[in-house]
């Protein structure tokens, strides 16, 4: 007897919510009116309703609802399913613990405008967790309240100028030269801006360090305010003068600000402040695992040296005899940065982490992520060029160089390395090495892990040779193939009509 064949079923190719709507289908049931039910205009205004009828709205049951977006969910590459070799973003592995110790009820529901004497369990953790970062940074001054790295950033920034702005002469208000390394974050020239200074670009050394000569004859032209500065440096390196550094910063009567983007090579094993940098800030999503990314609330401490302490933002959280409270009273506070007091929740998932690794296992993770970074380093230095021949940090950066030669960019290894299974790394930053590939495997990859990474970069150079067609064409493996990703940020299509049968079918 024939078999009949199959052809509908289930599949994680889900097409759009409109598609699985259906006349009639609902997923909820309302009783019955036991009155005879007014008419709409009697309860609303003319003016307030709606002319053009619901029938674009999907008709669809709560199973359909759920099914359509847990296979939807499928589709997204996570961090619960393998690395994201994210070089200068640092998406490490988001601790379970933290989660549930950030859904404790007395934190989660606890309303930001509850008195003090209400709150001295959230303000006491918010004290706690700025003496920890004091300490891992060897700066005094801490403020919680910046929502993201970018805006810890610019408060940072805001500090060196408010400092300026209450000296004399030409030591303090004419000073408006931001020194910013030519390999710096896109931020530090926008908060440089944003503040009143105007940017002058530091070169990079062929060893990928700040070059001496070229900072000196800038500091030498005057009006130095003072110096940005990632340390290690965007591509990975630590700056190995950077006491030298900060030395000629002061002496040409600027301050250092250090980008603290990268502390996750730098925890418990050096800090900051000893090295003489007046601030920093901290991005707890990178360095103490708080959630990364999707435009939720962050977290972007701002730590100073003593002499900033007095602009740092209102409120402050300090403690007298064994109460916590808010001091308002800073009157050379360049003010809030942010409602109320930061984002809470985050404070306490960083705070977690802090105290389940303690400061031997935080200079382990460090260590950690320096060894992984240095692994994937050894094993591909023969495979992809290294435009730098020092050690490496936390992160190593690659070029395409060896496989241009066969028609193959960055782009295209990137693509290639979704089929095997990988995130790609970060591409084309910094814009000082052309063709960049910066790898950051961070401390929660294993070498298991590590290895099928780096088998994966061999195979995709081998195919650069071989198959150079397939390289081109990566992805295949996915619902959506290679896309005309500047037509579609340009162009987005944003609103669905039942005529527009190419995104009926999924496409």
């Amino acid at each position: 007897m024939a078999i009949k064949k199959v052809t509908s079923h289930p599949t994680q190719n889900e097409g759009l919510i409109f598609e699985r709507s259906q006349t009639g289908r609902v997923g909820y049931m309302l009783p019955k009116f036991d009155v005879e039910a007014p008419a709409v205009e009697e309860i609303l205004p003319p003016e307030l309703l709606r002319d053009d009828g619901l029938d674009g709205v999907p008709e669809v049951s709560e199973v359909d609802v759920v099914r359509h977006f847990t296979r939807m969910s499928t589709w997204n590459y996570s961090i619960d399913l393998g690395m994201y070799p994210l070089g200068s973003c640092t998406m490490k592995y988001n601790s379970r613990l933290n989660e549930k110790v950030a859904r404790i009820a007395g934190f989660a529901n606890l309303h930001p405008l509850a008195p003090e004497e209400e709150a001295q369990g959230a303000l006491e953790l918010i004290y706690k967790l700025q003496e920890d970062l004091s300490e891992i940074t060897g700066l005094p001054g801490v403020s919680l309240q910046p929502a993201a790295g970018a805006q810890g950033e610019m408060t940072g920034v805001m500090l060196i100028r408010a400092f300026l702005d209450k000296g004399d002469g030409e030591a303090s208000h004419d000073r408006r030269v931001m020194l910013i390394p030519d390999s710096a974050h896109g931020t530090n020239p926008a908060s440089a801006a944003l503040a009143g200074f105007t940017v002058k670009t530091i070169h990079s050394t062929a060893e990928g360090l700040t070059d001496m000569a070229h900072l000196r004859e800038l500091c030498d032209q005057g009006g130095v305010a003072g110096l940005m500065l990632t340390n290690p440096n965007t591509v990975g390196i630590f700056e190995k003068n950077i006491k030298e550094i900060c030395d000629v910063i002061h002496q040409a009567g600027g301050l250092v600000y250090m980008d603290g983007a990268n502390m996750n090579a730098l925890v418990g094993v050096a800090r900051p402040g000893d090295m003489g940098v007046d601030v920093i800030h901290l991005n707890l999503h990178k360095t103490f695992s708080t959630p990364h990314g999707g435009g939720g609330p962050g977290c972007g401490p701002c730590c100073c040296s003593e002499e900033l302490m007095e602009f740092l933002p209102t409120p402050r959280i300090e403690k007298t005899g064994d109460k916590y409270h808010l001091n308002y009273d800073l009157p050379h506070s360049i003010g809030r940065v942010k409602a109320f007091f930061g984002n809470f929740g985050m404070m306490v998932r960083a705070l977690s982490y802090i105290y389940t690794h303690g400061a031997e296992g935080l200079r382990e993770a460090t260590e950690t992520a320096v060894l992984n970074a240095r692994y994937v380093a050894e094993k591909l230095k023969d495979t992809y060029h290294m435009p730098y021949q020092a050690d490496c940090m936390h992160e190593a950066i690659f070029s395409h160089k060896h496989q241009v030669a066969a028609g193959i960019h960055t782009l295209d290894i990137a693509k290639r390395l979704i089929d095997y299974g990988f995130h790609p790394p970060t591409i084309y930053f910094p814009l000082v090495v052309e063709g960049a590939m910066l790898i950051e495997p961070t401390e929660s990859v294993g070498r298991q892990d590590l290895d099928a990474f780096v088998e994966a970069m061999k195979d995709i150079d081998r195919e650069s040779r071989e198959e150079p067609d397939l390289v081109h064409g990566a992805p295949h493996s996915t619902r959506i193939g290679r896309l005309d990703e500047a037509a579609a940020a340009r162009k987005p299509v944003l609103r669905w009509k039942k005529d527009m049968d190419s995104l009926s079918k999924g496409a």
